[in-house]
Parts: C-alpha cells; sequence; structure tokens
C-alpha cells in the first residue's frame, strides 16, 4: 500500500533541508522515457540547495574504431551541504511548448522537454513539516 507523499523531503545522509515540495511531484504512474523505478519525479526543485555536475556516458554500440557509440548526457545532482548523491536531471519531460512540433509533427524528440528532477526513494527522507526540517538544517 502506498504512503501519502510528504509535505517536504530532505537529504537521508545529513537531514538538510533540500525544498523539495509535493506540489512539483509528477504523479507516480506519469510515463517518463528513462522510467521512474525507485524514484521520486519532480517538475521543479530549489537549485540554491543542490549541486548539479554534468554526466556524459558513452555505451558502445558497434566495435569499429570510427564509431563511439550512443552518447548519453544527464546532469547529477547532489546534496550541498554533504555533497551525497541524491539523482539526476533527465530531459523527458513533458514539452516545453504547445501545438506541434517541428515541421508540424507531432512530439518526438525535436521538441524541446521541460527537465525533470529525479532522486532516488532511499537518497531522501520525507518529512512531514518544513520547520522540523528546517532545524534539522540549522536554521
Amino acid at each position: 500500500m502506498a504512503s501519502a507523499p510528504a509535505d517536504s523531503y530532505g537529504c537521508a545522509a545529513c537531514g538538510a533541508l533540500l525544498d523539495l515540495s509535493a506540489a512539483h511531484l509528477y504523479p507516480a504512474d506519469f510515463y517518463f522515457e528513462a522510467g521512474n523505478k525507485g524514484t521520486l519525479s519532480f517538475s521543479w526543485v530549489d537549485e540554491s540547495r543542490l549541486r548539479f555536475a554534468p554526466e556524459d556516458r558513452i555505451r558502445p554500440f558497434f566495435e569499429t574504431l570510427n564509431y563511439w557509440g550512443i552518447q548519453r548526457k544527464r546532469t547529477r545532482i547532489s546534496c550541498d551541504a554533504c555533497g551525497h548523491l541524491l539523482g539526476h536531471v533527465y530531459d523527458d519531460g513533458p514539452p516545453a511548448m504547445q501545438g506541434t512540433g517541428q515541421f508540424g509533427m507531432g512530439p518526438s524528440q525535436v521538441i524541446p522537454r521541460r527537465p525533470r528532477y529525479r532522486f532516488k526513494i532511499k537518497a531522501i527522507a520525507a518529512s512531514s513539516s518544513a520547520p522540523a526540517a528546517a532545524a534539522a538544517y540549522g536554521k
């Protein structure tokens, strides 16, 4: 049985308040290309409480000298207080524009998409009240 989302979330490693609000939480059954298993996805985060680092991963596809493989770009999200890895930012969120995409076609990869902030469930801790989490953060 799934529990109700908390009012706010903090870092599970150090208890720092991350200002992740349930108001910006995507529904659990929302479809994403990169999946949603074992994570919580947010449409907006307070970037002052987090560290972002670009990450490029190349997956070999054909083993030839002239082919580099499929390149996948994402951004690592870490806690600003302790540096603990919390999740990643993906660009597979809802479309950032209205109407049809480039050349009048429907939704595809040519349509710019909003970022999706994907946090590992084990990396964040739910708190029912923001003042209690702010006290743990030292404010």
